[in-house]
């Protein structure tokens, strides 16, 4: 049976499975995989210092097609990613998200959770959104907005988006990239300044480049396995 290269909307369609017969991997194998991959990923940071250096944007958009493989309600796959590089646009977000910036860290935030953000050393200015050569604008689709304004809801939106999301950063991290999350409140600014649908809503900002010469990050453990871990 061909695949589609060409995804359509599946809505109401009958149920046609294919065969899945991946080759299984060597225990030995699977082993060296997995501990090679804890380890690279437990070198993982978070960074808000980035070089201007221009980053291989194939390796973005491959990182993007990455996340773009992530489950996903009734598979609906419910975003839409916005690779930005036009220094003008990263300008105008950075200018829109400081300005909701301040207002949080003014007050709007509330005392408990501006004494969770102190040890990360955050505050309202974000040069890292004009720093970075790139941002990739991760909207969420609330429902399937059909040429002729047909709508259809979709499930298990804010779920499907955030797996998609925590796959882009791997495969950046792994691609030899950095990047961060950024979550300006409220975003509805980015839909404006990037022209999206009605039906898309802002899920969140990555910046992505190589970090600076003199980039720092803040002295945190992480959680130990036996910490998250619970087995019966």
């Amino acid at each position: 049976m061909s695949i589609p290269t060409q995804w359509t909307p599946t809505h109401g369609a009958p149920y046609r499975p294919v065969p899945y017969r991946p080759e299984r991997m060597p225990v030995e194998e699977s082993l060296a995989r997995a501990a090679e991959l804890r380890e690279r990923m437990g070198r993982r940071r978070t960074v808000r210092q980035f070089s201007p250096d221009p980053v291989p944007e194939q390796a973005v958009r491959d990182a993007i097609a990455c996340a773009a493989t992530a489950p996903s309600g009734a598979h609906q796959q419910p975003w839409t990613f916005v690779l930005v590089k036009d220094p003008q646009v990263r300008r105008r977000i950075r200018e829109a998200a400081e300005e909701e910036e301040r207002r949080s860290y003014a007050g709007r935030l509330g005392e408990e959770w501006l004494a969770a953000l102190r040890p990360l050393g955050t505050d309202e200015v974000k040069p890292h959104l004009t720093d970075a050569p790139a941002l990739i604008v991760v909207f969420q689709q609330r429902y399937w907005l059909g040429e002729d304004g047909e709508r259809r809801k979709h499930y298990y939106v804010d779920e499907s988006v955030g797996i998609a999301v925590g796959m882009l950063l791997s495969a950046l991290h792994l691609a030899g990239l950095a990047a961060l999350v950024h979550t300006p409140s409220p975003m509805r600014f980015l839909g404006e300044v990037l022209g999206r649908p009605v039906n898309e809503k802002a899920f969140a900002v990555v910046p992505v480049g190589y970090p600076a010469p003199d980039c720092t990050v803040p002295d945190l453990v992480r959680k130990s396995l036996d910490q998250v871990l619970v087995e019966f």
